[in-house]
């Protein structure tokens, strides 16, 4: 992107988020396959595998024109898992061809199997971790997941040493534990970084047709009389990474890694829910296996890709609508939201 393309970028980002009308959209996040091969204590991804939608490549070439128009810089395939989808490096080749970075979220299973084209087609990826190895296989519910995770990560580093793989850990009560030797682990596994978030158990994504019972939300959330030790244990891992905190390894900030405590302090009305500060209705957006669009992983659908162009669906009435009456210190989606994203108009995407 030359200077001048960066400054029109720039400034288009600046007027959405003064008007609520999407000039700029940096970030598209997609989700190719709603299957997922792994079984997570903490997801219902997988239990609707038999239900199975997918991206098709007339969905992705039908995007080119708003991602074009709209200036998106860098795509995040999510799922699911993106790799189960049989186009998806076709999917890599057709947004590359237009400039547009490509992030893989994935579970890392089968990553050693297209170790050879993810270093070709895709950017970066982030893996996701649980544990050391015993506890990561036991939340992944799947057999040598660790060390097919191992293998991959491995082969992606032979192939290409400076390729950038990160992992990103879900904290909650089955692993809070664990949160100093997960530090380990990524290190040991030769990973770039980590970041951490709070479970969410409140909200409908990641496939909650039905809101979770107290019993399934106690499953993963963390007692109340254990918070004491979930507090101490994050200030040990404070204490005893600042290396990792200054050097990037560890993503987030002292701060920010407090807020997972009082998350879950607040849910159990200890505190309020920590300030976030998103802008993603802004400058993302979601777009789901079946087409669906929305404007961020937790709010509800705003159109279909398979309906109408997706720069069209971001300024119909309804979105427009959406962005200018978004409270998010009031919403309550939002208010109890654990994965955030905000993007000055500056900001540069790596």
């Amino acid at each position: 992107m030359s200077i001048t393309q960066s400054l029109y970028h720039t400034f288009q980002r600046y007027r959405t988020l003064q008007t609520d009308l999407v000039k700029a959209l940096p970030v598209v996040i997609l989700m190719p396959h709603s299957a997922c091969n792994c079984r997570c204590v903490m997801c219902d991804i997988w239990k609707d595998n038999k239900n199975l939608k997918q991206l098709t490549e007339e969905d992705i070439t039908g995007l080119l024109d708003s991602l074009k128009r709209l200036g998106t810089q860098q795509v995040l395939m999510s799922g699911g898992e993106a790799l189960l989808n049989p186009n998806f490096f076709r999917f890599c080749e057709i947004l590359a061809q237009h400039k547009i970075k490509i992030t893989l979220l994935s579970t890392g299973l089968t990553v050693q199997k297209h170790a050879e084209q993810l270093v070709e087609h895709v950017n970066d990826i982030i893996v996701s971790l649980d544990g050391d190895e015993a506890l990561h296989n036991y939340i992944r519910n799947i057999p040598d997941a660790y060390q097919k995770l191992e293998a991959g990560i491995k082969q992606i580093k032979q192939l290409r040493p400076g390729f950038k793989i990160s992992a990103r850990t879900v904290i909650h009560k089955i692993n809070f534990r664990n949160w100093p030797a997960i530090i380990d682990s990524a290190s040991n596994l030769g990973l770039d970084g980590i970041s951490f978030l709070p479970a969410d158990i409140s909200s409908h994504a990641f496939n909650r047709e039905v809101l979770w019972s107290d019993q399934r939300q106690h499953e993963i959330l963390p007692d109340k009389n254990e918070l004491p030790e979930l507090l101490s244990i994050l200030e040990t891992v404070i204490s005893t990474y600042p290396a990792k905190f200054e050097n990037g390894f560890i993503a987030e900030s002292k701060d920010k890694l407090r807020k997972i405590y009082q998350y879950y302090a607040a849910l159990h009305g200890l505190n309020p829910f920590p300030f976030k500060k998103c802008n993603a209705p802004w400058v993302s957006a979601v777009v789901e296996a079946d087409g669906t669009v929305r404007p961020c992983f937790f709010h509800e659908a705003i159109g279909n890709i398979r309906e109408h162009p997706l720069k069209n669906i971001l300024n119909s009435d309804t979105a427009i609508r959406f962005r200018k009456e978004l409270d998010m210190a009031t919403n309550e989606t939002c208010v109890k939201c654990v994965c955030y994203l905000h993007l000055s108009p500056g900001t540069k995407l790596n």
